[in-house]
């Protein structure tokens, strides 16, 4: 099991905090300190899909210009931009036995990972 995402996100720190009371010490990968990996943003991507993926609702996008929104329009662009700027990914990103689930849910994790 690994954890992708930004340290300072409200909705990794809760992630974080909820695996950690749960007895889950996860290895955490940070998108600003290492960066994100093009074959395993395709990867994500494909078992998610990209739309998914992109995050329309956070305060990166909202301060893209509106061309660079454009050009998200679809898949290749929204990779490009992803890893361009890593904060438009949807986080957390948890991978478990090879699968990825986007965002948390204290509800999500307990059914996944039985707690």
């Amino acid at each position: 099991m690994k954890l992708y995402g930004i340290p300072n996100c409200t909705t990794v720190k809760k992630a974080r905090a909820w695996l950690a009371a749960h007895g889950h010490d996860v290895p955490f990968h940070d998108f600003k300190k290492q960066g994100v990996d093009a074959a395993w943003l395709k990867t994500v991507a494909g078992q998610t899909g990209w739309q998914a993926l992109l995050n329309t609702r956070g305060t990166t996008w909202r301060k893209l210009a509106d061309s660079e929104k454009a050009a998200a329009g679809n898949e290749a662009g929204a990779l490009a931009l992803m890893l361009a700027q890593p904060s438009v990914i949807k986080r957390p990103v948890l991978e478990r036995y090879g699968t990825y689930h986007l965002g948390f849910s204290e509800a999500e994790y307990a059914a996944l990972l039985g707690a």
